[in-house]
């Protein structure tokens, strides 16, 4: 980092030729997201409907997606993962929030995939701050882990800080180590960042190609969030180049010159692996698989016109944490439908 008094601002090296001024960056990320996107309403998208052109179950037939509700989430069955919920359903999927705690291995038998978002330690409820303790157990780890282990699907998001902190402990049990942070791009913090096959950041993968032609997804679009540390047998999904980068302050959203950072070449907001006979799948931001509306007007997530094939994006994801191999649903609407515009 270097400090220029002339300018008054402070300038940081992403590679060896390419510098940007921090303190407009931070002034930037503040005046503009800060107001709408934590202090601003935030309600569920409750009229958003993705028109799937064949359900993988019949309805009420699929496997049981539990959501986790028991870990003060920010993102619930029926509220902020409304639209997410609302989705799943739609394809088939017996849809449940969970509200125990997971001591015991029994608290997820009949659940096939585990969807855990945003979960927080009560100790950070009103209370953006650091030390952001873990939002599980040692106890509740060692169980979750063993269900995977033994062929269970664990979807696990932790936006940024201090939710990536609470995630920690869990996400490094299976070898993801999340950054307590807030990820960016450097030229721009709205629109979304855009994933893009084009510039290799969404990766080609089982979740971009789908099960049918018409389900191939070249671009995903995120809304802030964190980055993590993918192990070597994880398969990137979403990866950052020498533009991204993470602050991590010691309370969310306050930014200034002393702010921490770290370039996130390397890093990831999206992966998937195997684990045992079961799989696991993480993710840097929540509001990607969901659709919600910030302020009264501004969309954010599925109906987000940055994001047209978010929702098929979830149900590729959903459909291999599953093992979805063949659909079972009846084709409900024009083949020819194309679901990017």
């Amino acid at each position: 980092m270097f400090f220029n008094e002339s300018w008054n601002f402070f300038l940081f090296p992403v590679n060896r030729s390419y510098f940007w001024p921090m303190k407009f960056l931070s002034t930037f990320i503040v005046g503009l997201l800060f107001p709408w996107y934590l202090c601003a309403q935030q309600v569920p998208d409750t009229s958003f409907t993705f028109p799937i052109r064949q359900t993988a179950y019949q309805k009420g037939e699929g496997p049981v997606i539990y959501i986790d509700q028991a870990h003060h989430n920010m993102h619930t069955m029926s509220g902020n993962f409304y639209a997410f919920s609302k989705l799943l359903i739609e394809d088939g999927y017996r849809v449940q929030p969970l509200v125990s705690y997971i001591r015991t291995p029994d608290v997820l038998s009949g659940c096939k995939v585990l969807v855990i978002a945003n979960a927080l330690h009560y100790s950070n409820l009103q209370n953006w701050t650091l030390p952001t303790p873990s939002a599980f157990s040692k106890e509740e780890i060692s169980v979750i882990k063993k269900w995977v282990k033994n062929g269970g699907s664990l979807l696990l998001i932790a936006d940024h800080m201090p939710f990536a902190g609470a995630a920690f402990n869990l996400g490094k049990s299976f070898g993801f180590e999340f950054i307590n942070g807030f990820a960016f791009i450097i030229e721009k913090t709205w629109p979304p960042i855009l994933f893009s096959l084009e510039d290799q950041t969404l990766e080609q993968s089982l979740i971009t190609k789908g099960l049918k032609d018409y389900e191939q997804i070249d671009q995903v679009a995120t809304f802030t969030g964190s980055a993590f540390y993918a192990p070597d047998l994880a398969i990137p999904v979403l990866s950052f180049q020498e533009n991204g980068i993470t602050f991590q302050p010691d309370t969310a959203w306050q930014f200034n010159e002393w702010t921490p950072w770290e370039n996130l070449e390397r890093y990831h907001q999206g992966a998937i692996r195997k684990f045992g006979r079961g799989k696991i799948a993480v993710f840097g931001e929540a509001a990607m698989f969901t659709a919600q509306i910030v302020n009264d007007t501004l969309p954010v997530g599925f109906n987000s016109p940055f994001a047209p094939q978010n929702a098929q994006f979830t149900l590729n994801l959903i459909h291999w944490l599953d093992g979805v191999k063949e659909y079972q649903g009846d084709i409900r609407i024009d083949q020819n439908v194309d679901h990017s515009k």
